[in-house]
């Protein structure tokens, strides 16, 4: 698959309620921050956070395109060794406790490397998450992700891969497994089929097979979709470097 993401602009994402935005942008952003140039974008990011000062609490965003951006920003911080680690105090459990609104709902792997408040440097109340091995968008997943976008307010849905996945890989051997776990299998296979056999490929084809079907299948999210409500995204997380890529969505 094309790894056209870099040259795809946000306002394209806009447009179409289902692109992800471009890391080339928010490593600019970053860039700006680290440099104590002040606030980036409408995620009012703390330029004094590397001078060891108090970081501000960032706002939650107000639209699709502001909260994918809050998404990737606090992927950089992650990335780099300089997350903020906000909303992760007993005052914000205690904030947090009667109502949530989290900004952004997932569809993440269960894989233990990656906790998915953390890749994106967020915490109590922020994220919506759902897992399970391979990242499949079960219908049971896809229910709690409908309640997170039109019960909870969340404004992405966004479905987290990550390299050298065991799920997509076992897909790909084909060899007998135990128990319940050949169940996973359904789900893959189309990209496992559509990859032949580069198993890093099948990753990215099976973040946006999933991604497709949560955004399709579904006549909650789509509504939402169309109105402009709601971006469903995805991408990849590297096991090594903690970045996470993200994946152009076709649909």
């Amino acid at each position: 698959m094309s790894e056209k993401f870099s040259r795809q602009s946000s306002h394209d994402a806009s447009l179409a309620g289902t692109q992800t935005p471009s890391r080339r942008m928010w490593l600019k952003q970053m860039t700006a921050t680290a440099c104590g140039c002040g606030m980036v974008g409408s995620g009012l990011l703390n330029a004094n956070y590397l001078s060891g000062e108090e970081p501000m609490q960032v706002p939650m965003p107000a639209t699709p395109q502001e909260a994918i951006e809050l998404l990737y920003r606090g992927n950089e911080r992650f990335s780099r060794g300089q997350s903020m680690a906000t909303h992760r105090d007993l005052d914000r459990v205690k904030e947090v406790a009667r109502k949530q609104t989290p900004f952004a709902a997932f569809l993440g792997c269960a894989d233990s490397r990656v906790p998915v408040e953390i890749v994106f440097d967020q915490g109590f109340g922020d994220l919506f998450v759902t897992r399970i091995a391979g990242n499949i968008a079960s219908s049971e997943n896809i229910g709690s992700l409908e309640f997170g976008a039109q019960i909870l307010g969340s404004k992405v849905i966004y479905v987290l891969g990550h390299s050298a996945c065991g799920a997509v890989t076992a897909t790909m051997e084909g060899r007998e497994v135990p128990g319940q776990i050949s169940g996973l299998f359904q789900y893959i296979r189309p990209a496992v089929k559509a990859a032949k056999g580069d198993v890093e490929m099948a990753v990215r084809e099976n973040v946006k097979n999933q991604a497709m079907l949560i955004a399709e299948s579904s006549p909650v999210i789509s509504r939402l979709v169309q109105k402009k409500e709601l971006i469903v995204a995805g991408g990849v997380y590297d096991l090594q470097s903690g970045v996470v890529t993200p994946v152009e969505m076709s649909f």
